[in-house]
């Protein structure tokens, strides 16, 4: 938006919940368990950190995403009011559904690393994927995610969550800041700073990164993707074989699928996790 010659930036933040601060174990992320109201109020707490450092840089819009499981979790009545919320599901594009090419950064928030990693809780959409692929470059959530906001020409400048994930932006995205609120100790052990601590990094890291947007450059697709995703058994794999054209590589548990673009890849790993999680006995 254009107001008097000057261009207000506006901001889409992505939330997912196992790279949240303090967070372990799947005790905290899944809503059936003891722990998971703490771990939804400490979410919404940092989204609010990250909302508010946007603001404060002179952001006149910011759109959330709740991005983890349902994509309900974070609490709308104590999200920072000036904020407008995506939450629930079916989204039709998940984690980054309302990302278009009208933004000027992502920030990722509460991510974690990509399956078969070293990371708190890490995993690629489903705990049935064991490795996901775009052209034979192996990625993860992140990666993916990204992928889309660079095919709107928009690019991720931070994301917070625990060291592996932050060794996995750099990795990816030259120049991307991080935000290591928590340090792996195994899977599900951490070693993590307080939520006040947190916040403090969480605003700094975002102030930075906003003023460091124009050096950030978006990760851009490949044109015409070739989507593999490698299930953990065989069952898992003729699930995901049912969504046409789809193919499973011989002898192995790969399904791979040709797509016009990411946002077709996206939405087919979309449909073939979800297909493949209806697998009842492993």
């Amino acid at each position: 938006m254009e107001e008097m010659g000057i261009r207000w930036m506006k901001v889409y933040i992505s939330v997912d919940m196992e790279g949240i601060t303090g967070l372990p174990d799947y005790t905290y992320v899944s809503s059936n368990e003891k722990n998971y109201e703490r771990g939804r109020r400490i979410m919404t707490q940092e989204a609010n950190f990250v909302i508010q450092a946007a603001f404060d840089h002179g952001a006149r819009e910011v759109l959330v995403n709740d991005s983890h499981s349902k994509m309900n979790n974070l609490l709308i009545e104590e999200i920072h009011p000036d904020a407008a919320l995506i939450t629930g599901d079916v989204k039709p594009f998940s984690m980054v559904q309302g990302l278009d090419e009208s933004m000027d950064a992502v920030i990722l928030v509460g991510y974690h690393a990509r399956a078969g990693q070293k990371g708190v809780m890490a995993h690629s959409m489903t705990w049935g994927a064991r490795n996901m692929y775009i052209n034979d470059v192996p990625i993860g959530e992140l990666g993916f995610n990204a992928y889309v906001a660079g095919f709107y020409g928009v690019p991720v400048v931070l994301v917070a969550g625990d060291d592996c994930v932050g060794e996995e932006a750099k990795a990816l995205i030259p120049g991307i800041h991080t935000a290591v609120v928590k340090e792996t100790i195994s899977r599900s052990a951490v070693k993590s700073l307080t939520p006040k601590k947190a916040g403090v990094l969480l605003r700094e890291r975002t102030l930075d990164a906003l003023k460091d947007v124009s050096n950030i450059k978006p990760l851009i697709p490949p044109e015409r993707p070739t989507l593999k995703i490698e299930f953990t058994n065989y069952g898992e794999a003729e699930w995901a074989n049912l969504m046409p054209g789809t193919r499973i590589e011989p002898g192995t548990c790969i399904v791979t699928y040709e797509a016009k673009d990411i946002l077709e890849a996206y939405k087919s790993m979309l449909v073939m996790t979800e297909l493949a999680m209806r697998t009842s006995f492993c």
